[in-house]
């Protein structure tokens, strides 16, 4: 997904929700934020590196593809963009362990994990529960597709075709793709961006959706493809469905979050909450445009009748810069670190503790104490004074 779904309509689903104003901000603003807290960005405010939820082009083309660099690519991209659904679900196909480990990462809602997620953010900071909203939205617009390099998992071939209607009835059309990363996606002739093709399995142009371009983090995309996860059998992925359950599962999460529902469950929806605006959001999540942004933004400050700013990535930048160690923990981006490690930190383990090592070691901190990656010990210390 975008920026147009990640901050405005994130936003706008917390405001239904009944969040104010000024909490919806702060949820929208971290759930954004998950797509640009790099390494880069994290070593510029002197912020702890393990925090990171995404990578740039740049860290990724220098990125190391061995098994370390593997798991670190891993940890990041399964953790925050392509969250496991279903750990010890075996593939159709006779295949070895170490197909059989990667297939168990393809993203999909309404898994253990997502309710491992949402939970986790239960009683936490507001900076936790965007993370959260992030991770929950992009299980449906990455569903298929793995967050570690594999060409026998997220590869596609040359059989894609886009669905759009016409006058009422659906006409398919061929999409091209071409590879430069500079030229917009051409939407009136179906011509979109994606990776080169790699015949290297941990090829880094074979990382998540790369192979399918943007088309899956387009609202109004409906097309059919052959995905190698499925022997290249014919799969259809209809973005406009899935977007509505994302908005409609957000709203039922972020309600649990703030303590309208004892438990959150799978496969729940508040679909009567969007009921007088159904029209309205179905014509957003429907148009066909790059960039929804602005209709988001004004459907989001129709409901609140509040500006929503322009996404600012260095909104708080000095807030923490300045502030003392002591202190860093209590500034939004504080919080965002604090609440991005635990993600980060508990994926990590239930996929180590499925018997799975892609993305690399856990220890269970409550039996073994702390012997982990050293950014860590602030969240042991944050958890200790909570419990005190």
């Amino acid at each position: 997904m975008q920026k147009d779904f990640h901050y405005y309509a994130t936003y706008s689903a917390a405001y239904i929700a009944g969040y104010s104003h000024e909490e919806s901000l702060a949820v929208a603003y971290s759930a954004q934020f998950v797509d640009m807290c790099t390494k880069t960005y994290l070593k510029g405010i002197g912020g702890p590196i393990s925090a990171a939820t995404t990578q740039l082009q740049a860290e990724l083309a220098d990125a190391r593809t061995d098994i370390i660099g593997l798991q670190d690519i891993t940890r990041i991209w399964a953790s925050f963009h392509f969250l496991p659904r279903n750990l010890s679900i075996n593939p159709d196909q006779k295949c070895s362990r170490k197909y059989r480990r990667k297939f168990r990462l393809i993203c999909g809602p309404n898994g253990d994990l997502l309710v491992d997620t949402v939970k986790l953010a239960k009683g936490k900071s507001l900076e936790a529960r965007g993370i959260a909203m992030h991770v929950l939205a992009d299980t449906w617009a990455h569903q298929y597709f793995a967050g570690t390099p594999s060409i026998v998992i997220n590869n596609t071939n040359e059989y894609f075709y886009e669905i759009i209607y016409k006058d009422g009835k659906p006409v398919e059309v061929p999409v091209k793709f071409r590879h430069n990363p500079t030229a917009a996606d051409d939407i009136e002739n179906s011509i979109y961006t994606n990776t080169v093709q790699q015949g290297g399995e941990n090829s880094i142009m074979n990382l998540g959706h790369g192979r399918a371009g943007h088309l899956p983090d387009y609202s109004f995309a409906i097309y059919r493809y052959m995905p190698a996860w499925a022997n290249y059998r014919e799969v259809i992925k209809d973005n406009p469905m899935d977007y509505v359950l994302a908005f409609t599962q957000m709203i039922y999460a972020l309600k649990y979050l703030k303590g309208e529902y004892e438990e959150f469950e799978k496969d729940k929806y508040d679909v009567q909450a969007i009921m007088p605006w159904e029209d309205r959001i179905l014509r957003i999540i429907t148009k066909r445009q790059l960039d929804a942004c602005e209709d988001w933004k004004a459907f989001g400050e129709s409901l609140s009748g509040c500006e929503i700013p322009d996404f600012d990535v260095d909104k708080y930048r000095v807030e923490y810069v300045k502030a003392t160690e002591e202190e860093k923990s209590h500034t939004v981006l504080g919080r965002f670190n604090l609440a991005a490690m635990a993600q980060k930190s508990m994926v990590t383990n239930r996929i180590y503790n499925s018997g799975n090592r892609l993305a690399g070691f856990s220890i269970d901190y409550s039996e073994k104490g702390f012997k982990g990656i050293k950014d860590f010990a602030k969240l042991m210390q944050e958890k200790e004074v909570a419990n005190d």
